[in-house]
């Protein structure tokens, strides 16, 4: 079975115990996440949770007048869907594919089942839930506090982190969305960012040449965000 099409190369779902991948895997549905597809709205009850395996969703805030803001990624690490058992059934974020890719999906009651079982799943789905948190509040800071190059370096670092290929395909008007900020300072930053010979951009593809460089130029944010999913999933580490 391909890493694509095989629902254990999310690492979530790898890091269930023989009993309950057992009762999973007749459950879930493979689906395919092209990019702009939208999982869910703001405000809207999820009928499904999604398992990215290839695929990355952002996160997104909605403003009244359009403008949205990136709050969070998820991709093969994790699950979009966690108001579902946090208690809040919705969420006033958009949930929206980044870079398209392939992924699975699981009926919500069912994984509430899974969750009220009080057992591995809930443990699993609440470590990672914690992990997403730090993500969030790491990204509130630095886009109050650290320049647009640092914060595209971590945006890029991030979404390598996720993917198994060093080219990302998106535009940079995409990336203003995502980053809340004017295009004119994507392509200033994407530019330092190609001139030092960290990426190479065009037609809507950034390729990354030097994941050390970028790393040496980010912000303190990606390893924040990164050793907590390390700390709170060492399970998903060593996968």
């Amino acid at each position: 079975m391909s890493l694509v099409s095989d629902p254990r190369s999310n690492f979530l779902l790898a890091a269930l115990p023989d009993a309950e991948w057992a009762r999973w895997l007749p459950q879930i549905e493979h689906v395919v996440m092209p990019l702009g597809k939208v999982l869910f709205e703001s405000g809207s009850r999820p009928t499904h949770v999604y398992f990215p395996t290839t695929s990355i969703v952002s996160l997104l805030y909605v403003m009244e007048d359009g403008a949205s803001a990136e709050i969070a990624v998820v991709g093969n690490e994790g699950v979009v869907g966690i108001s579902l058992f946090m208690g809040g059934a919705s969420t006033p974020s958009r949930a929206v594919v980044q870079s398209a890719g392939e992924g699975f999906r699981l009926k919500a009651d069912l994984l509430m089942q899974e969750f009220n079982r009080a057992g591995p799943v809930m443990h699993l789905l609440l470590r990672y839930t914690q992990a997403l948190i730090t993500q969030m509040a790491q990204t509130a800071v630095c886009n109050r506090h650290h320049s647009l190059d640092q914060q595209l370096c971590r945006w890029l670092l991030l979404s390598l982190d996720r993917l198994r290929s060093d080219e990302i395909v998106m535009t940079q008007e995409l990336i203003a969305n995502m980053l809340g900020v004017r295009r004119e300072g994507v392509t200033e930053a994407a530019g330092q960012l190609q001139q030092a010979g960290l990426i190479r951009y065009r037609r809507g593809r950034i390729t990354v040449l030097d994941r050390a460089g970028l790393e040496a130029r980010v912000c303190e944010c990606y390893a924040v965000v990164k050793k907590e999913y390390d700390r709170l999933l060492p399970a998903l580490k060593a996968i």
